[in-house]
């Protein structure tokens, strides 16, 4: 019989894996990188690096150092936890200085209570 890893985790132990793939995938937007181009990279599927940025708890731990240093090359799995790289840094400044339009009339109405 065959047994999947996310049947036999805890969900905190679920949900650590699904925060690795987020910050993974998080890194990999920040770089501008192609999730293709990452796979290939790394020397992986393209579905396993979807299932990998999925937080699946069945990517090997390789695959997953492999992925990372595709993504970029020297950055450690601490410092990609601890959101250390400058990109994104530089992500987060970006998304920050977008311009905030204002609400329609309809928007307004269906605020005010």
């Amino acid at each position: 019989m065959r047994v999947t890893q996310s049947a036999t985790l805890s969900p905190p132990l679920t949900k650590q894996a699904a925060q690795i793939g987020e910050a993974l995938q998080h890194l990999r937007h920040a770089r501008q990188v192609k999730q293709s181009d990452a796979a290939l990279r790394a020397g992986i599927s393209r579905a396993t690096a979807q299932r990998l940025e999925r937080g699946d708890p069945g990517v090997s731990l390789g695959g997953i150092l492999r992925y990372l240093d595709a993504i970029a090359p020297g950055l450690t799995l601490l410092k990609l936890l601890t959101g250390e790289d400058p990109s994104l840094a530089a992500m987060e400044h970006r998304l920050r200085t977008q311009r905030v339009h204002g609400l329609t009339a309809a928007e307004l109405k269906e605020l005010d209570f």
